[in-house]
């Protein structure tokens, strides 16, 4: 056998090897790069393990490559991947909507929104829950605050037919509330930020944290089923990075954030980004595995999903114990 053709038997069998052992433990060196092309919104809780992975060189040591695509809701994500121009997206509770009709799968959990949406009053006018009745309230519905909004409205015994919900993009949302159009705004972080700066009387009436884990809403990974599918590898891969990203993240909380602000957030001052991140509810991939073994993930979306079916009219829902697959983390990460 000449040498040329010996190397040759030897890469065939490398792949052969990597291939039989599949997205569980294949040989980095046999793994070709994979590019995939990710929406995302540039707020911490949906892209802190992104540019802390991408940073810190996780997901180019799982052989992936992240082609980044920011929008600026959920919603635009989905129809950008149901049309064909980005292959993955990773968003907030809009995560629960898609895929139960049936456009997406979800594979991977950012984390709890735990306080990431907001209900904000303009105090002289809203004093208590009760003053709310008939009153508008910005918001951008089919999203995390709408969500957020339609518990804490039935959580404090007013039928959200009882208020005039005022759909606008986020942006428009709280410049209508500073501007004293509306007296009350249903935002994410970090909207809060220019209404807390902006506007003397403005409180903060209630946050997702009081509703936790009752009605817990979490963000995180999907992709088009098909794409699933023929790239289980790819995707785990992903999830062996980001569990790296987040486990960091976690561990050296101080040291993240500010590398964080540093390269991807200097427009917003540090102490701005940790109250973001106390936002957020973060869990050790570890940790992750029991949420995900036991059901209470899927619970979670579940609960989102009954929202939407109820907002949106969807017809013959996709539970989520189908469009979630928690396998494949669960192969992945080893508790």
């Amino acid at each position: 056998m000449t040498t040329n053709r010996r190397r040759f038997m030897q890469s065939a069998t490398a792949i052969g090897v990597a291939a039989a052992v599949g997205v569980r433990g294949a040989p980095a060196i046999a793994q070709a790069r994979s590019k995939v092309k990710v929406g995302y919104l540039h707020t911490l809780a949906v892209d802190g393990q992104i540019w802390t992975g991408i940073d810190r060189g996780n997901f180019a040591k799982h052989n992936v490559e992240l082609d980044l695509v920011q929008f600026t809701t959920g919603l635009e994500l989905f129809q950008a991947m149901i049309g064909g121009s980005i292959e993955m997206l990773v968003t907030g509770a809009v995560i629960s909507n898609f895929p139960a009709r049936g456009q997406g799968k979800m594979f991977l959990v950012n984390d709890v929104e735990f306080a990431t949406a907001q209900l904000w009053v303009h105090s002289d006018q809203i004093k208590s829950f009760a003053d709310l009745k008939g009153k508008k309230i910005s918001t951008t519905t089919g999203t995390t605050a709408h969500v957020f909004l339609d518990t804490a409205l039935r959580a404090n015994h007013i039928d959200p037919k009882d208020v005039e919900i005022v759909n606008q993009r986020m942006s428009e949302a709280v410049t209508s509330f500073i501007s004293g159009a509306v007296p009350a705004v249903a935002l994410w972080v970090p909207f809060n930020i220019p209404v807390k700066e902006k506007v003397k009387d403005a409180k903060m009436l209630a946050d997702a944290s009081a509703y936790y884990p009752q009605a817990a809403i979490v963000g995180g990974w999907a992709t088009r089923e098909d794409f699933y599918d023929k790239n289980k590898a790819t995707c785990a891969n992903i999830i062996r990075a980001w569990a790296e990203a987040n486990d960091h993240m976690i561990a050296n909380a101080e040291a993240a954030l500010d590398a964080l602000q540093k390269n991807h957030y200097k427009e917003v001052p540090l102490s701005d980004l940790k109250e973001q991140y106390k936002a957020q509810k973060m869990f050790a991939s570890k940790d992750w595995t029991k949420l995900y073994a036991d059901g209470t993930v899927t619970k979670w979306l579940q609960q989102v999903t009954d929202f939407f079916v109820r907002f949106g009219g969807i017809q013959n829902p996709v539970p989520a114990s189908k469009y979630f697959d928690p396998k494949l983390y669960l192969e992945t990460i080893r508790a």
